[in-house]
């Protein structure tokens, strides 16, 4: 097999997402390790993106090149949320409002074009193509709805990084233990169960995540750097 860096670096790039993404799920929100995993999350995302959509063309797969373009929408807009300020918006979100809005018109179509041709694929993908197409309109309606309101504020700010991040993270997870990379797990692993679970995880995170910071005072504690942190910073 030719060696390809490309390969390579989409591959490197997608295990270390993976790695950064766990690390800042488990530091607290906020805090300096979080904002460090945080970096590397977002730098090792875009590059794993970026390098699936340059692989995907080259090889015609129009599935992989919206995943990857999904992929940097999702990162980009969660990583710009957390970056600016309360009620802050620029005419890149117009722009960009192109993306979820398209995806999501294409990708539910597909799903209506598999359920009437009786797709063989498995009810597991027309599933994921109604949910994903789902998800993908409901993103661009919240950025309908924010550019209209003139942005989002405090515990909204919170809510849209935190889900826009964790649905990244699921494409990477899902991508991994559920299609290429699930070959390199022994075969008792890829009959079973099991590779749904990591698989599956990071929407586990992003409801739990959800209900805690929307519906409790929580993200006030979670958010609000400590004393100790903000020292270590002047210093």
């Amino acid at each position: 097999m030719q060696f390809s860096p490309t390969l390579a670096l989409h591959i490197t790039a997608g295990m270390l997402g993976m790695v950064s993404g766990a690390a800042a799920m488990i530091f607290r929100k906020g805090s300096i390790r979080h904002a460090l995993a945080g970096k590397a999350f977002v730098v090792s995302m875009l590059t794993m993106a970026a390098s699936a959509v340059y692989l995907a063309v080259l090889k015609h797969q129009d599935d992989n090149i919206a995943g990857g373009v999904l992929t940097l929408y999702l990162v980009t807009t969660a990583w710009l949320t957390a970056k600016r300020k309360d009620g802050e918006t620029r005419i890149f979100d117009w722009l960009v409002l192109l993306v979820p809005t398209g995806l999501g018109i294409l990708i539910w179509v597909r799903g209506v074009q598999m359920l009437q041709a009786g797709s063989k694929e498995g009810g597991l993908i027309v599933g994921m193509s109604f949910f994903m197409g789902s998800v993908m309109l409901l993103a661009a309606a919240g950025d309908v709805r924010m550019l209209l309101r003139g942005g989002v504020f405090g515990r909204q700010r919170v809510v849209r990084h935190l889900w826009r991040m964790c649905l990244g993270l699921f494409i990477a997870t899902g991508s991994f233990f559920l299609g290429q990379g699930s070959k390199i797990f022994p075969t008792l692993f890829r009959d079973s169960v099991w590779l749904l679970i990591p698989a599956f995880l990071p929407l586990a995170l992003l409801i739990f995540w959800f209900f805690r910071v929307r519906f409790t005072d929580a993200y006030k504690r979670m958010f609000l750097p400590r004393v100790t942190e903000v020292e270590s910073i002047r210093t």
